[in-house]
């Protein structure tokens, strides 16, 4: 039995080179699927392993689209209005359950922050609506990993710590439904393939640089006879490039006749940095987010960075705002005969530069679309104290051409004068 038989052990009959993995079974070295499943990148199965949602928000890609979108989500104002043409705000206790506080526990940004979180990850965040005698008195958080969906008689009920519940009685937002409409996907189980494989990238990128940036390298020459003698010789190497190493030599010795090859692929030839970074848009692309918010910025450009942010907020931002609003009106204020409406304000989350956002407001106030007042309430500003601010405002220079204005304005700047009042200035000057 030759030396590679004792390392190896024995060939087969085929032609083809085998090993032996970690439980018996001989492995192909040209088959490339057995060789990862042989060094821990792939499963047993042939697939890259299933990653648990605690793991997955280890990778950092997967954290910063979590985190992005439920801190973005919870942080928009959410007000209460009357149904109707001219709605108006609403300011009541019931209202301040989503604008304040839903529950003497939790702050309106923490209660949704904590709901957002579960539909992205989980895929659904849900909520029990506390009522006394039909009045809604509170809005608590529901844990989804422990709560049954069922359907009885063709109505849905939620159980959860022996507890069930209505549908009616529930604020549910799944990121995607199943065709039994009771269960539903999550970005992260979906996407685990793409999650997985990232993180066998960098398991494969630290284990790299643990060892120095140094591949690992085959011995190449001729080898010593036993099994004892072939280990001496890989202790002696291997103290000679540690001793390289902690002395900041960039070379060490090797023994007349013995040269050093890599063996495995190199990370530069493997395109190791575009994978990884081809990874983040993928993770990207399951959350549906623009990659600039996941800090890719390798295509990122002054313009178009900008027009990611509108895209975010088209069709991210505000789909997932109306998703919540619709879900709230119909839990909160029935199906019917709904004298209340609830919607998030996504002004700030438009807000450009401040000469844009000055240049935007003046131009509202100038065609008679909004107050002065208006205006600086969205600035955090007061109202005009005089009073002025609360009336619409339009410019008159636009008129057809050719047309020859009269100054509705009195002589020296006084009141406009009425259609029967002569103007002081004209007196003595009468034709007749």
């Amino acid at each position: 039995m030759g030396w590679r038989d004792r390392l190896f052990g024995p060939r087969s009959a085929s032609a083809e080179t085998r090993s032996v993995d970690h439980i018996g079974r001989q492995v192909s070295w040209s088959d490339p699927q057995a060789m990862m499943q042989l060094f821990g990148v792939m499963a047993q199965q042939g697939t890259l392993p299933t990653v648990p949602i605690a793991a997955a928000l280890q990778v950092p890609a997967v954290l910063a689209a979590v985190t992005f979108l439920s801190r973005t989500l919870s942080s928009l104002p959410l007000h209460t209005f009357k149904t109707g043409d001219h709605g108006a705000r609403i300011e009541d206790d019931q209202s301040r359950l989503l604008s304040d506080a839903p529950n003497e526990e939790w702050s309106s940004f923490d209660w949704r922050r904590y709901h957002w979180q579960q539909v992205f990850t989980g895929g659904r965040g849900m909520n029990w609506i506390e009522r006394v005698g039909g009045r809604v008195v509170g809005i608590w958080p529901m844990d989804p990993a422990k709560t049954v969906i069922g359907r009885r008689d063709g109505r849905k009920y939620y159980r959860l710590e022996g507890r069930e519940y209505p549908a009616a009685d529930v604020i549910d937002t799944p990121f995607m439904l199943k065709s039994d409409q009771l269960g539903s996907f999550s970005p992260i189980v979906t996407c685990n393939k793409a999650i997985s494989l990232t993180i066998a990238m960098t398991d494969y990128a630290g284990g790299f640089f643990v060892g120095g940036g140094i591949p690992p390298h085959a011995l190449a020459g001729p080898l010593p006879a036993g099994p004892e003698a072939m280990k001496r010789a890989q202790a002696d190497i291997k103290r000679a490039i540690d001793m390289a190493r902690s002395a900041g030599q960039s070379f060490f010795g090797l023994p007349p006749g013995y040269e050093l090859k890599p063996v495995g692929a190199d990370p530069d030839k493997g395109q190791m940095t575009e994978a990884r970074l081809f990874q983040i848009q993928e993770i990207a692309r399951a959350f549906q987010l623009p990659p600039v918010f996941l800090q890719d910025l390798s295509k990122g450009t002054f313009s178009n960075t900008e027009q990611q942010d509108l895209q975010l907020v088209k069709h991210v931002i505000g789909q997932w705002a109306k998703a919540f609003e619709d879900e709230l009106n119909l839990k909160l204020y029935g199906w019917r005969n709904r004298k209340r409406r609830v919607k998030h304000n996504l002004d700030a989350l438009q807000r450009g530069t401040f000469k844009e956002r000055i240049e935007g407001l003046a131009r509202a106030i100038q065609t008679s679309q909004m107050s002065p007042d208006e205006a600086r309430a969205i600035e955090d500003r007061p109202p005009d104290p005089s009073g002025h601010g609360a009336k619409l405002y339009i410019q008159g220079a636009t008129v057809p051409l050719g047309t020859v204005l009269s100054s509705p304005i009195g002589h020296n700047g006084g009141p406009p004068l009425d259609d029967n009042e002569k103007d002081p200035a004209d007196a003595g000057n009468d034709p007749a």
